[in-house]
This record gives C-alpha cells, sequence and structure tokens, in this order.
C-alpha cells in the first residue's frame, strides 16, 4: 500500500497547527506589504494584515516560489511514497498551473488537483484526501476522486464596505458609491472558477438569509441533498478581527442547520485582500463518498 502525503496551501484556513493535528501539510502564501515579503500565518498574522489593510497599505497577492514547492515535495518522498498537492482553484490563482508543471519532473510521484476550491472547502477536499490516503487510496485514485467532485460546493459571502472590490476594480467607482449611498449589501459566489456577483440585498439581515436561501437551493437542486442539508458540509468563513456579527451568524446557522456541526474558519486572506474585512461567508460541500 502506497503511503501518500497530503498538501495544500494556506488559501485552505488551515494554519500550521491545524495541519499537524490534520495530519497534511500546508504552504503558506506569500504576499507584498510596501515591498517586503510576508508569509501568511508564519510572518503575516491575521491582525497583522487586517492593521496593514486598515491603514491602507499596498497589499499584492503572490503565489508559492516553485524553490517552496518543489523542497517541501523532495522532503516529502524522502518518507512518502507519492504526494497529493492540492492549490487553491486554477480559476483564482495560477500557482495550480505551476504546479502541475513542476510535478512532471517528479514521474508520477506528485499528482497536482485542480479541485476547484478556495477557504473551507478547499479545506474539506484536504481532510478528504487524507482520509482517503489512510483507507489505502493511491495518489492517482486521490486525485480522480477529488477532481470528480471538484464542483461538488458553493460558497456565499457577504460584505461590509465595497471599498476593497472598488479598489481592484472589481467594480466602478460609480457602482461603488451608488451601493455606499443606498446601503446595499451584495452578496458573492464562489463556484469554483472565479468570486462572482449573486445578489444585492438592502439589509443584512436580508443578506444573510439570501444565503441560507441560495444554500437551501443548491443542497436540493445541484447535491441531491434537501433543505436540511442531509450528507452535506456546512461551514462558516469571515473577514476581519472583530467577530461580533461573526458570532451571530454562527449562531443563527446552526438554527438554521441543527443536524450538523459547523465548522467556522477565517476567509483566505487572499480573498480578505479583495472584499475587506467584515464580510461572512457560507459554504456547503458534499461529504466524502467511499
Amino acid at each position: 500500500m502506497a503511503k501518500v502525503a497530503i498538501v495544500t496551501d494556506s488559501n485552505s484556513g488551515i494554519t500550521q497547527e491545524d495541519a499537524r493535528q490534520l495530519g497534511v501539510y500546508v504552504i503558506p502564501m506569500p504576499f507584498y506589504i510596501n515591498g517586503k515579503l510576508y508569509y501568511e500565518e508564519k510572518t503575516l498574522t491575521q491582525e497583522l494584515f487586517y492593521q496593514y489593510l486598515s491603514e491602507k497599505a499596498e497589499i499584492s497577492t503572490s503565489m508559492p516560489a516553485m524553490t517552496d514547492v518543489t523542497e517541501l515535495w523532495d522532503q516529502l518522498l524522502k518518507t512518502y511514497d507519492e504526494i497529493v498537492h492540492i492549490p487553491m482553484s486554477s480559476g483564482l490563482s495560477s500557482s495550480c498551473s505551476t504546479a502541475t508543471v513542476l510535478a512532471q519532473d517528479y514521474d508520477g510521484r506528485v499528482q497536482v488537483v485542480d479541485n476547484k476550491r478556495i477557504s473551507v472547502t478547499q479545506r474539506q477536499a484536504a481532510i478528504d484526501a487524507k482520509t482517503l490516503a489512510d483507507a489505502g487510496w493511491n495518489a492517482q485514485k486521490i486525485k480522480d476522486y477529488l477532481l470528480e467532485t471538484a464542483m461538488d460546493a458553493s460558497i456565499y459571502i457577504t460584505l461590509d464596505t465595497l471599498y476593497y472590490l472598488k479598489k481592484g476594480g472589481r467594480i466602478t467607482p460609480a457602482a461603488a458609491a451608488l451601493g455606499t449611498l443606498l446601503r446595499l449589501k451584495p452578496v458573492l459566489q464562489i463556484q469554483g472558477e472565479k468570486l462572482d456577483a449573486y445578489a444585492k440585498s438592502r439589509t443584512l439581515k436580508a443578506a444573510k438569509a439570501t444565503m441560507l436561501d441560495a444554500v437551501r437551493k443548491d443542497c436540493v437542486e445541484r447535491f441531491g441533498s434537501d433543505e436540511r442539508a442531509a450528507g452535506m458540509h456546512i461551514a462558516l468563513a469571515y473577514s476581519g478581527t472583530d467577530l461580533t456579527e461573526t458570532k451571530i451568524w454562527e449562531r443563527e446557522v446552526k438554527e438554521a442547520f441543527p443536524d450538523h456541526d459547523i465548522v467556522m474558519q477565517p476567509l483566505s486572506l487572499s480573498v480578505s485582500c479583495h472584499i475587506g474585512p467584515g464580510a461572512i461567508a457560507i459554504t456547503c460541500c458534499k461529504e466524502l463518498r467511499q
């Protein structure tokens, strides 16, 4: 039976401590802030990131250096037979395509999976891959499963501010100004490939109701479940360090899906760069099938 290591990146929200407990390996994502290089969760904490964000620092995302990736692979292959590498969705970063090219030099021992995930859905993919590895699946079989189920997940996010979408050029200044004037609460979605618009609400309460309805609809119409999300994982994510509204959202979601153990994690800083603090999100993805 092949011994398979599971590797992902910090876009999954898995911290280095979480990784040790889960038995997976996490590559920290690099960020440039005012020209200085930081690594998520190693030299860049959530608190420091949002401090820089509030100070209007120049923040840009990057992908892991090729040597950082291959050095980890080389180290792991001294004790593992194979690796399954799960980067963030190719629709959101070029790190997946770069890793795929690098893997060509490893004679099939490294399988890179474009799992179309980010944040807590990417986290769940890594956990599922670890479960399959522990069950004796080889890297190719795990990759095939993750590709087959890649789109079995949804993320819905509502924002506290339109400033960062405007700054990143994702909406026009006029649209941002109008949305701010009308106090609109946009609901965005991630369906594998990109961050996209889903709906507009006038209040946070309405935005939260829209997200809950969207998840229930996906569970029934896309994933063959029911409105109670049987056979699904329900998880939450947030941006920022003020957890007041986040805790309220967690309680409301637990009331809406009482049969579920709800996981709540910080949103990837790569996403938070574009949406700012104060965002709350809900995700759903199918449970592992073996």
